[in-house]
């Protein structure tokens, strides 16, 4: 168990919610409001969605009320915590980018970054997989 639980949940089995019959199940659940206290990515092409919490709550007990409520069950819906992983994958950047400027972006801290320690760039697929030094550079 980690010291500290990540901010961000994910939601999964989602494919009989509208993104507003979700805002609402998450505002009622957590007693919070939607782009104020959090924000909802939803990811269709695996039917999940990571909701993550600007305004600091227990994400961990949100994870057991929202796995217990009423229409979650139902629905055969369930969340977890999002894991910290060292690993993103970068995708649609432009044909001219190169390795070195996905390196200095991705350790600014401005962008939310930190150190890299590896970029695998595939142009053919204009995407790159990142590599941080540790999984807090990822954010």
């Amino acid at each position: 168990d980690s010291a500290e639980a990540s901010p961000s949940v994910v939601l999964e089995n989602i494919e009989k919610c509208s993104p507003d019959f979700l805002q609402m199940l998450l505002e009622n659940i957590s007693g919070l409001t939607m782009d104020t206290d959090f924000t909802v990515e939803l990811i269709p092409e695996i039917n999940v969605a990571v909701v993550t919490f600007i305004e600091s709550i227990d994400t961990k007990e949100f994870v057991e009320k929202y796995s217990q409520h009423k229409r979650v069950r139902e629905l055969k819906m369930t969340a977890r915590l999002l894991e910290s992983t060292q690993t993103i994958k970068a995708e649609n950047l432009p044909d001219s980018i190169s390795t070195d400027y996905l390196t200095v972006y991705f350790e600014s801290a401005r962008s939310g970054g930190g150190p890299v320690s590896d970029v695998q760039h595939f142009p053919e697929e204009n995407s790159a997989i990142i590599t941080f030094c540790d999984h807090k550079g990822n954010t």
